[in-house]
């Protein structure tokens, strides 16, 4: 089976190479993904763009829109990328950038970090992002639930405030990142109710083929799984990695087996296409 990562990062952030040393031990660089999609028969991933410009950490404040992948000089030739938004620089030069890039070829979604910046998703810094949105027939991707960064405010990634996005743009596409964990039961009401939310089901664990292994032994993963069966909604799903916050082929494994296996294609390929349309290319 074909896959595609819907979500995965390849910038230079501090605390994804931290992560890459002590916790995930993966090889975070150019090869190091090329072999590891290799692995897991990953045909594509989805880079999630931010940046950091000084010693302030992700969640940078100083960085300009549009954010990409810098982590090497070019990008794989199977990785294209969702413009990253810092809603501290959402002017008028700023938009025109994030509109010049929303027309390159390799990028194929815009990303706002919520609970990382201190902005709700129906913030009105964020209606001319929409409205970029909509012109180009973009997804639109959201950080949910847990920040990866203390600094984070986690009334800001709640999934709920998702819900009135949605219902006023629904000519847009959005996708919750992480299912909105640890509020996955609300990221389920919203991908049952809303025919334009789906979610991708990245980051749930940091580490290892070990800890992975070990969460889906515990109940840590039981709300999850009432979550899946109460939205009862498969199709909406999109297999994530969050990489390189864990190695890719032991993920698959670990999606696969909280999906049922007659939803794996559309969870591991298809819906992917359905929220992203301007990958098509790229998988010829």
């Amino acid at each position: 089976m074909k896959i595609i990562d819907a979500h995965m990062h390849f910038s230079k952030i501090n605390s994804f190479h931290e992560t890459a040393r002590r916790l995930s031990f993966v090889d975070y660089s150019f090869d190091g993904i090329l072999t590891e999609y290799k692995q897991a028969n990953v045909v594509l991933g989805i880079g999630m763009g931010l940046t950091e410009t000084g010693d302030m950490g992700f969640p940078d404040d100083a960085a300009s829109t549009p954010m990409g992948l810098d982590l090497s000089e070019s990008l794989p030739g199977n990785i294209v990328y969702c413009a990253g938004i810092n809603p501290f620089d959402c002017g008028e030069q700023a938009l025109k950038r994030l509109e010049a890039e929303v027309q390159k070829r390799e990028v194929v979604g815009i990303k706002i970090y919520l609970g990382y910046y201190p902005f709700y998703a129906y913030d009105e810094v964020y209606e001319p992002v929409y409205k970029i949105a909509a012109q180009y027939r973009l997804p639109v991707v959201f950080h949910t639930g847990d920040t990866y960064s203390e600094r984070g405010l986690l009334k800001y990634s709640h999934p709920l405030a998702i819900d009135e996005v949605a219902v006023k743009y629904r000519d847009v596409t959005f996708m919750m990142a992480h299912f909105g964990d640890p509020w996955t039961l609300t990221g389920a009401e919203l991908i049952y109710k809303n025919p334009n939310v789906f979610a991708d089901l990245s980051g749930l664990i940091v580490g290892t083929e070990k800890d992975l292994m070990k969460r889906l032994q515990g109940r840590f993963l039981d709300h999850l799984r009432h979550a899946l069966e109460f939205a009862d909604s498969y199709d909406k799903l999109l297999f994530g990695t969050d990489w390189p916050l864990i190695p890719v082929a032991p993920y698959v494994e670990f999606i696969k087996k909280l999906i049922p296996e007659q939803h794996h294609q559309a969870v591991f390929y298809d819906t992917s296409i359905n929220v992203f349309p301007k990958i098509k290319p790229f998988l010829k």
